[in-house]
């Protein structure tokens, strides 16, 4: 079995003259995983093997992450929401032939799978979300707690450039300040991965695109959220929701319970864990979605 990160990194066409970057491996069911903020789709190694032997998988890197295109800022910061980001992984999924598909993801990719969900409902068969409550929920419902230990929400949408100066002066600090300032710290992440995840903190562009991804969620994102509950749209497939026990999402909100309120048929469970599911705590991820996407 080919490591992930020995697998040939794509770096595919999906419209407007975006590229995404991916790899792919395995037979079966499709399933794309979307990897969360700072890292790229390399946070799916440790589960990778067990995933490729059922499925055919699906690692991409977000827009304005990773190997993927950055595009420039945008005054409503649309070019970073949530909509057109899963519009990305439709397009990305239909160019490898894949109309229709399960999704894995976590932290910012969970956000973007939740909108792929209620967007384009027909494609998507199942969904595992991990360590994430609905953003509007999330927003509505900070407390001092909350704000202390996701500061990043509050500091990355302050107006440009003030943040993207900070993070481009040190991108690599900036990578090991984030996921090591977590409980944990730097300990839990492979020494390939770790080194991934700050070459590409360092690739032009990424400042910007780490910001819009914020900026967008915390404007034209909530927008979008709060017409589909005003009109009473939910996530239609079945939804499984995992979070660490350990992390400030477990510990500020009631994850199963907001997620109820927003999916007709979801399910999930704490894992002891802080933030990083997929790497702290891969053979529980692994069951977890072995027996969810069947």
């Amino acid at each position: 079995m080919t490591a992930l990160f020995d697998l040939p990194l794509q770096r595919i066409d999906v419209g407007d003259g975006m590229h995404i970057a991916a790899r792919v491996a395995g037979e079966g069911p499709p399933l794309l995983l979307l990897h969360g903020h700072p890292q790229t789709h390399v946070i799916w190694h440790r589960i990778w093997p067990a995933l490729t032997q059922r499925y055919t998988c699906v690692a991409a890197d977000l827009r304005g992450y990773g190997d993927s295109d950055k595009p420039a800022a945008a005054p409503d910061h649309a070019a970073h929401s949530k909509r057109v980001m899963a519009q990305d992984m439709v397009n990305l999924m239909g160019k490898l032939g894949h109309d229709r598909f399960d999704v894995l993801a976590h932290d910012r990719g969970a956000r973007v799978a939740h909108r792929l969900g209620l967007d384009h409902a027909e494609r998507v068969g199942r969904m595992m979300l991990l360590d994430i409550a609905p953003t509007l929920d999330m927003y509505q419902g900070t407390t001092r707690a909350f704000a202390q230990a996701y500061y990043h929400w509050f500091w990355l949408i302050q107006p440009a450039p003030m943040p993207e100066t900070m993070i481009g002066h040190d991108p690599v600090f900036y990578v090991r300040a984030v996921m090591g300032g977590r409980p944990g710290g730097l300990a839990i992440f492979d020494a390939r991965a770790l080194a991934e995840y700050e070459r590409c903190a360092a690739l032009p562009g990424l400042p910007v695109g780490i910001c819009e991804d914020y900026r967008a969620s915390a404007t034209l994102d909530l927008e979008h959220d709060r017409e589909d509950r005003a009109a009473g749209r939910k996530l239609a497939c079945p939804t499984r929701v995992l979070w660490g026990a350990r992390g400030a999402v477990g510990r500020n909100f009631d994850v199963l319970g907001l997620w109820r309120a927003v999916a007709d048929d979801v399910d999930g469970q704490a894992l002891d864990a802080a933030h990083y599911l997929a790497e702290e705590v891969p053979d529980p991820v692994t069951a977890n979605a072995l027996a969810f996407f069947g």
